[in-house]
């Protein structure tokens, strides 16, 4: 049962994470995954999917033997990405409702975790959201950050010491898992 708070997240999705071709050819998908490291044969961790402006394009790119588990945290959400996902016919991707706090996906699971849009956030302290993300991740697992929000900082993600930085992709940013 959609919730007030869903309708209204879901009314502000529809304004800024449409798929229409200007936002494709401001945030190109592609180059945005290379720049994540994301390549054929990994298992990934979509952290907060929104309507799925990644979710398709990831899934093509980690290809049949790649796994994708996307999650968010609204239902609308995750209605919109399961009709995508079945509409595309990959099978490869999983897609459920989880707080990106605590995802319930096993310990060890991905070899990258991609927090698009995600940080910074008030509703998702990094106290809490990074462990979570370094316990998801495999011992050599990587995490993506890619956010539009000027001025933002990877030392955010290096201060705690559970993630190094490696560096800057086509504005994406990747930290190794400490």
């Amino acid at each position: 049962m959609e919730t007030f708070k869903d309708t209204i997240i879901d009314g502000l999705l529809k304004v800024v994470a449409t798929d229409s071709p200007l936002r494709k050819r401001l945030s190109d998908p592609a180059l945005i995954l290379e720049g994540a490291g994301v390549r054929t044969g990994l298992t990934a961790a979509e952290i907060g999917c929104g309507r799925g402006f990644f979710t398709i394009p990831l899934a093509e790119a980690l290809g049949p033997e790649g796994q994708l588990y996307s999650l968010d945290v609204t239902q609308v959400a995750v209605d919109t990405v399961t009709r995508k996902l079945a509409q595309s016919g990959l099978s490869n991707a999983h897609v459920f409702r989880a707080n990106a706090l605590d995802t319930g996906l096993p310990d060890g699971l991905a070899d990258l975790a991609l927090l698009f849009g995600v940080v910074p956030s008030p509703t998702l302290p990094l106290g809490r959201l990074l462990p979570e993300m370094q316990r998801i991740l495999k011992p050599d697992g990587r995490l993506a950050v890619w956010t539009a929000i000027p001025g933002w900082s990877p030392q955010s993600i290096t201060r705690g010491g559970l993630f190094s930085y490696l560096g800057k992709t086509n504005h994406v940013y990747t930290f190794r898992r400490e």
